[in-house]
This record gives C-alpha cells, structure tokens and sequence, in this order.
C-alpha cells in the first residue's frame, strides 16, 4: 500500500510524497490507523518551515502536523486494547494518511463516545496545549483571565478559563473578527492591545488592580511585555506561546520581581508520564477531559475551524501559512479526499 504525508524537503516549501508500506510487516504491539483529519498549528508549524522555530532538533526534511484523528484500520496480533473500527486520535503522527503507532503509546486515545465529529476530534493534541497553561494556572473561582492572542489555542483557553471559574474573561488580539469569536465562545470583554488606553481599560475591568492570571499565546516578547503591565501583584502569567526571539527588553526588576510575578512555562513536554496531579495532567487524562466537554457541548471547536481542504492543496495552504500574515484560524486537512 502507499501512505501519502506532507513534507518539506527545503526551508518554506511544502508538498506531498509517498512511500510504500506492507501492512503484513505489522509487528505484534502496534496498530494502524487510517488518519480522517489532521489540524494544523499555524504558529508552530509555521515557525519550523521557515527555520525559524528556535530548536536545536529543527531539520530538514521536516515532516509537519502532529494533532489528528482516525479509524483503527489493522491491529498486532498481540493488541488488546484496541480493535479494527475504533476511533482514535492521534497526536505526533504528521499530516499523512496512515500513522503506524504503538498500541501502548500515550498519543493514542480511544473515542468512545460515537456522536463525536472526528474533525472536532482531530482538535484532541492542540487541545492539550492550552489545558495545560489554564491548569498551571490554578484557577480560583471569580478570578480575572487575560488570554493575550485569540488563534487556536487562544480560543480554547478562553473556554477553558471560563469553564475553571474565572471571570472576567479578556480576550485580547489585533484582529476585530477574532476578538468577535472570542467574544462568541466565552470571553466577557474583548480588547485591542493597540489600543492607547489598553492597559487602563483592564485596570478599570479589575477594580484597578490588574487580571490575577494571564495566559499569553501569542509567544511575542512585546506581548508579554505589555502582559506583565497588566498584572495585579502576586499574579501569575502563564507562557503558553512559544517565544521564540527576545526581541523586546523586560524591566524584570519593575515588571516581575517588585510586583511578585510568578511566570510559568506552560511547554507540553513538562508534563506528568504517569500520575496526574493538581495543575499537572498527563496527556492521556487531558484527552479524556476534552472528549467530555466536548461530548457535553462546552468546549466549541467547530466555530473555529475556518477551512477543510484537501491534502492535494498542502502546497497552497502551507504557501499562504508562510507568505500571509494573518491565514485563517483552523485548516483542518480531510484525508478522506485524497
């Protein structure tokens, strides 16, 4: 059989390729999956087809995507945990057709629940993201939120603060049509950090004293610059973005040290393989969380899928993810198409 994947061989390039696999070389422990819909994560994709992700693991050829869903197509003879017809997602698999993974690996998760839409389901890994950011967080009930970039993971955050009992909610993001969707799915306010008067305008929000919690997505040194201006004392700031270049200078001493700021890296690989805990879930139970909200119609992710393409288009999506300053917010890629 051929498995079809997107790949980029040199810098800000991407297309498709294929190689053969023979599903008779299934080895005992593993299963395969037929992929449905893989996401993808603009900013971290997007920053590691440029070259520009920061990483000493970046490379080339590099294969993105790593969020996705599918259908157990073939099991190993020794699985048990898994049967032929189940649904899964899948996470760090690539935007491909087929993904051969471990029947034991914890980036795989079982849907049970049959009224879940695989391409919402294909959400599962980037869901994680800002689960864990908000669960660093520890959230209070009546606390105030300032999720600094409405994208992807910004959007989920302001659902999930709200769903942990904060308010006011505060969305914040240049664009108007994303402070419109944030807005739409749970944040109470929705500002400009252009604005002139942004920081008053939050302190006006907090009794003057400034948001307890900020989640900052946009993993922009300005960002979190301005972010930290609007932080009440003893407040905690969460970087869930990656801020891949210090590009602008932060007074530690005024900004962080004095007011007794707590900054916390909110990175997915600094979490529990094992046991969660408080404000530290493995990935395997943050999935079982999502799936139940978004059973139980809390967590809205349709709203923020703006395209489902084909995987024929990978060159001009990935084309404008590069060259477009602002592409729309969720490309979900069908492979059921190809």
């Amino acid at each position: 059989m051929k498995i079809t994947r997107i790949v980029a061989h040199t810098p800000g390039h991407a297309e498709l390729e294929q190689f053969d696999y023979d599903p008779s070389t299934l080895e005992p422990d593993v299963i395969l999956i037929r992929n449905a819909y893989s996401v993808i994560s603009a900013g971290t994709e997007r920053a590691w087809l440029t070259a520009s992700s920061n990483n000493p693991g970046q490379r080339f050829p590099y294969y993105p995507g790593y969020s996705a869903s599918g259908i157990v197509e073939a099991i190993g003879s020794e699985v048990t945990n898994y049967k032929v017809g189940d649904r899964v997602i899948v996470s760090t698999g690539g935007h491909r057709s087929y993904t051969v993974k471990n029947a034991n690996s914890i980036n795989v998760f079982r849907i049970d629940n049959e009224k879940i839409d695989l391409a919402e389901a294909a959400f599962g890994y980037i869901v994680t993201f800002p689960m864990l950011g908000v669960r660093k967080l520890r959230l209070d009930m009546g606390e105030s939120v300032l999720v600094v970039g409405q994208g992807i993971l910004g959007l989920i955050a302001v659902q999930l603060a709200s769903l942990s009992g904060a308010i006011p909610v505060i969305a914040s993001d240049f664009d108007a049509s994303r402070r419109e969707l944030g807005l739409k799915l749970g944040a109470d306010v929705a500002l400009n950090p252009a604005d002139a008067d942004y920081r008053q305008q939050i302190l006006d929000l907090t009794e003057q004293r400034g948001v307890n919690a900020v989640v900052e997505v946009t993993g922009i040194a300005a960002a979190l610059k301005q972010s930290l201006q609007c932080t009440a004392k003893m407040g905690r700031v969460s970087l869930l973005g990656c801020t891949r270049v210090s590009d602008a200078p932060i007074d530690f001493y005024q900004d962080v040290h004095l007011p007794g700021i707590t900054l916390i890296g909110s990175h997915t690989s600094n979490r529990p393989y094992g046991d969660s805990c408080h404000g530290q879930w493995t990935e395997q139970d943050d999935y079982r969380t999502f799936l139940k909200y978004l059973g139980a119609g809390k967590l809205k992710i349709r709203p923020i899928i703006s395209e489902i393409v084909a995987p024929q288009k990978a060159t001009e999506v990935f084309d404008r993810l590069v060259n477009v300053k602002n592409p729309p917010l969720g490309i979900v890629f069908d492979w059921n198409q190809l």
